[in-house]
């Protein structure tokens, strides 16, 4: 082995490669790393911060610090239930996370030290998830990278050992086809009455589900045409919810297409009760119950046969409302605005697809070719 002298500490390249590093403390005692290091420059960091740590009056001996580590080195499993439950976060997105949890993480981590997590240890657990569900997959890395983070922000990791890249990202696996507006109106025919007004809704106005069942009378302003979106409701493991939109964002007053004012004022009249706070879309047994989602799939399954698109889901429509609006050339901020996005990509993925004609620019194109030849 060989030995470097220096003005602070001592580096020893051991007989097997890796370098060990030691100083004497303010105690007169001579303390050690933890552990070996696999380069030179390593062990000379280990050292620098040791003497900062002295120069900053802030050092202890390396035994109490491992000792302090030590009683902080909890297993994973009871830090990521703390990390949750200390989370404020919509009832759905917990109860995703405790699926994730539940399913891909506490499997492979619960009774393992957090810094006992490598990045080895984690790029082997990303392998092992499938492939074939990349959405999920994802998540489950998300969720992994956003709990170990905190325990870098709580010192208890030096850093985040998830380092798998493109691990927390995903592409669309489904592509999401607007219906045309042929396609809408018989959609609209083949629903019943009742439900009319919510298809229309979701499709020119760009509403989310929940945010359609929650509204009540008062939210419909018909004489200035505008649904004000003030809550949302959810449901989760049976129990419903009642709180404001997906995000901040969501919280936005929506002028309604005037073609839609006739409609929407007879739904007001034949389905609705006089009062403020009635729903606009109840239940068909308790006037004070939001319609349940299977009740409007039931219909909604058979609307889109007739349609000719079994693809379509409830909220296709509201992908639907935001390219409609983007063909009218709305700009990024206004889509924002319009769906209640508060970061631009999702809107830019509905202009994306409201430009996205091909053949026609291709056409345009030769158009243009043409005018520059000789005649």
């Amino acid at each position: 082995m060989t030995r470097s002298k220096r003005d602070f500490g001592t580096i020893r390249r051991r007989s097997g490669g890796r370098y060990q590093a030691f100083y004497m403390g303010p105690d007169q005692d001579f303390h050690r790393a933890p552990s070996t290091f696999q380069t030179r420059a390593d062990a000379e960091a280990w050292l620098a911060h040791e003497r900062r740590l002295i120069q900053d009056d802030t050092w202890s001996p390396t035994r109490s610090r491992r000792a302090k580590v030590a009683r902080t080195a909890e297993a994973f499993g009871p830090y990521a239930a703390a990390w949750l439950s200390q989370r404020d976060l919509k009832p759905r997105t917990r109860a995703l996370y405790q699926r994730l949890l539940e399913r891909f993480l506490l499997p492979e981590f619960e009774h393992v030290a957090l810094r006992d997590i490598t990045p080895a240890v984690v790029r082997v657990w990303h392998a092992g998830l499938d492939p074939h569900r990349p959405t999920q997959r994802a998540h489950a890395y998300a969720l992994l990278r956003s709990i170990l983070a905190t325990a870098v922000a709580d010192e208890i990791l030096a850093a985040n050992p998830c380092r798998v890249r493109g691990g927390g990202t995903t592409t669309r696996a489904r592509r999401v086809e607007p219906a045309t507006l042929d396609q809408l109106t018989i959609l609209v025919a083949h629903m019943p009455d009742r439900y009319q007004a919510l298809v229309l809704l979701g499709a020119w106005c760009g509403l989310r589900f929940g945010e359609m069942a929650e509204l009540r009378r008062a939210d419909l302003d018909l004489a200035t045409g505008v649904v004000h979106v003030r809550r949302g409701v959810v449901r989760t493991n049976g129990q419903v919810t009642v709180g404001t939109p997906k995000s901040a964002a969501g919280v936005r007053d929506v002028a309604i297409p005037p073609h839609l004012l006739p409609t929407l004022a007879g739904h007001l009249a034949t389905h609705v009760g006089p009062a403020p706070e009635a729903l606009v879309f109840p239940s068909v047994t308790d006037p004070e119950v939001q319609v349940h989602p299977n009740t409007l799939y039931r219909h909604w399954h058979k609307a889109r046969e007739a349609a000719g698109r079994p693809d379509l889901r409830i909220h296709d429509l509201r992908h639907t409302g935001a390219v409609l609006a983007a063909r009218t050339g709305a700009t990024l901020a206004e889509l924002m605005a319009r769906i209640g996005h508060s970061t631009p990509q999702a809107a830019l993925r509905y202009q994306h697809a409201a430009l996205g004609r091909d053949a026609h620019i291709a056409e345009q194109l030769s158009r243009l070719a043409q005018a520059q030849q000789p005649s």
